[in-house]
């Protein structure tokens, strides 16, 4: 008997990098159905649960990343420890070096695994020295758990950015005075790791978080229902939606989108769109929901962010959980809207020297030079603009940071580096009168226009029809104010919620041409696939073939347009059916649930994708 069990045994408690715990998996509900049948014994006896759940969660952990979790374990030690010292140091000076060393811990951590190519391929371009990377966390993890990980190489660990930004978070805050540390090792490290959110946010502030840790566990049948409804929400996001969307068209287009027609090139680009939000806030719905069940309330992460009229409201209403922690710990410490610091200076020199050495173009490193001349002749020139100019260089530097954070690498720092521009341009545009922006965007898209006509290019093309695109809304607007006073706020709202969801389309571009790539060649491969991309999108298209074309991926529209409707349904709309799920009888409740995993698994492929944002 005991011979056959043995081998199950190893297999459950080992790490297989190909079967990691996905919340798509039965064998994470198997998991999740043990875990909450003795967190269901242990609820009453908080210090015990809480041991019990961070023992459960650096469990997670190591299935998710194997040896890894020496990494997961020394942020717990390290911020344990220097939240401490920050609080016990009396003086400022002491204060502020202590969290200084600790920050630089983390970010050091974070960068060692992220950037670590990046900073070599630097060495060799600049010295031409070669150098190896070597792993020293995949050495401890060998050593611990006679794991056979190479240590020439560095895998980014699932999940690092969140818990060090979350780790930062905590030392930051007691900096501050917003909160003390926590005493007991052992809930600080459940708040570091609780599982649900571990790998992929949202990240929570401890000021929230910590408090729950104490609090008695009560779950009404309203609680659970909702709980339940967060779960089946996410999973029908990620497996129908998300999982679809790129197993069947999107992963396709983009691995080879010369393959494709412009067509297609454009199609795939929004349903990546629909995928990444669908893949993102549906892992976030699980994680809710899956928390919520055990009596921990974690932040809302996306609130409907295509409903966004500018790109600023996007970021509010996209990845919240980071969006607000760039906000506190980096923008506003930059100097926010109340004017430029040192830091700003100092990180716009350090993107600038980082966007010179990654193309290796004299050409942009002519034109940076140019535009910081510019910005400060116009700076000493006109005094009160000077306000403006360094909020937009605070807001443009933070947004470059967010791209870099996704990896060092071109397609990021222009992903970063567009969605600020689009920021600045949004705030700029709208404080000009409408017969200014009229003159101006006729200007824009006659040149765009004529000189494509003359000397024909993809992106050329594509720039003017963007431009002729808001020519339309810009020239209909100031028409109809002719005849009239009165907005029609819906078809406003409409109008900017569509540009803004093009714009914000249109960098994803960049976002996913790098994505799921090798550090080392990253920087040729996006390159390569977001040119192709553009060159097919902006060439002449052969419109009769396009009803044909949009027959053939019928289902691959139709779910692209039944998760835009139902992403765009009004918030009261969403919140009564919540509540009316959530209100039904127990018995209904559990049947329709089974029905609904039911048809959700119907869609499930033969290759499960990973969730997205588990890369960084």
């Amino acid at each position: 008997m005991i011979t056959p069990i043995l081998p199950t045994l190893l297999d459950i408690f080992s790490f297989d990098k190909n079967s990691p715990l996905l919340f798509t998996q039965f064998y994470f509900w198997a998991f999740f159905a043990i875990v909450f049948a003795f967190f269901a014994l242990l609820h009453r006896r908080i210090l015990l649960r809480n041991t019990f759940l961070l023992f459960v969660s650096l469990f997670f952990y190591y299935k998710t990343s194997g040896s890894y979790v020496c990494l997961l374990i020394f942020a717990i030690v390290a911020n344990f420890l220097g939240g401490k010292l920050v609080y016990k140091l009396e003086k400022p000076r002491g204060k502020k070096a202590a969290l200084a060393g600790i920050v630089a811990l983390d970010l050091f951590t974070l960068a060692y695994f992220k950037y670590a190519y990046f900073f070599l391929n630097l060495i060799d371009q600049l010295f031409g020295i070669r150098l190896q990377v070597y792993n020293f966390f995949a050495l401890a993890g060998n050593t611990l758990f006679r794991s056979n990980s190479a240590i020439d190489t560095i895998v980014l660990p699932v999940g690092i950015s969140f818990f060090v930004f979350q780790a930062i978070s905590y030392c930051v805050d007691i900096y501050r005075k917003t909160i003390t540390p926590v005493n007991n090792f052992l809930d600080f490290g459940f708040y570091l790791t609780f599982f649900p959110q571990l790998v992929a946010g949202p990240i929570v502030r401890a000021n929230k978080f910590i408090p729950q840790l104490h609090k008695k566990f009560f779950l009404p049948k309203h609680t659970f229902g909702i709980a339940v409804f967060w779960i089946l929400n996410g999973l029908a996001k990620k497996i129908i939606m998300s999982d679809y969307l790129a197993s069947n068209f999107v992963d396709r287009v983009f691995e080879s989108p010369l393959l494709f027609s412009g067509f297609e090139n454009l199609l795939a680009l929004f349903a990546y769109s629909l995928q990444v939000y669908a893949d993102f806030s549906g892992y976030t719905d699980i994680a809710i929901g899956v928390a919520l069940l055990m009596g921990f309330r974690l932040p809302k992460n996306f609130n409907s962010p295509y409903k966004a009229q500018s790109p600023a409201e996007f970021w509010r209403r996209w990845h919240i959980s980071l969006s607000s922690w760039l906000r506190d710990y980096l923008y506003i410490p930059l100097g926010g809207n109340r004017g430029a610091s040192f830091g700003t200076f100092f990180w716009i020199a350090i993107i600038s020297a980082i966007a010179i050495i990654l193309s290796g173009s004299l050409w942009v490193a002519l034109g940076l030079g140019a535009l910081y001349v510019y910005l400060a002749l116009f700076a000493y020139f006109k005094r009160d603009s000077r306000k403006n100019i360094t909020t937009h260089m605070n807001a443009m530097t933070t947004q470059l940071l967010g791209g870099l954070w996704h990896g060092a690498s071109w397609n990021f720092m222009i992903w970063g580096g567009l969605n600020g521009i689009g920021m600045i341009v949004q705030k700029v545009w709208v404080k000009h009168s409408i017969q200014l922006r009229a003159i101006l965007i006729f200007i824009i898209s006659a040149s765009a226009a004529i000189t494509c006509k003359l000397n024909y290019h993809p992106l050329l093309a594509i720039i003017a029809v963007w431009s002729g695109i808001i020519f339309v809304g810009v020239y209909a607007n100031m028409i109809f104010r002719l005849f009239t006073d009165k907005t029609i706020l819906w078809v406003r709202a409409a109008w900017n919620i569509g540009l803004t969801f093009m714009f914000i389309t249109s960098t994803r571009l960049f976002f996913r041409s790098g994505s799921n790539l090798d550090p080392a060649e990253a920087n040729q491969v996006a390159w390569e696939t977001a040119t192709n991309m553009i060159n097919q999108i902006g060439n002449p298209w052969k419109w009769v073939l396009v009803p044909k074309m949009a027959e053939e991926y019928a289902n691959i529209i139709g779910v692209f347009a039944i998760g835009m409707i139902i992403h765009w349904l009004p918030d009261n709309f969403k919140r009564r059916y919540r509540i009316i799920f959530a209100s039904i009888p127990m018995p209904l409740l559990l049947t329709l649930t089974a029905g609904i995993i039911f048809i959700i698994y119907q869609f499930v492929t033969a290759d499960s994708q990973p969730f997205i944002y588990f890369q960084f």
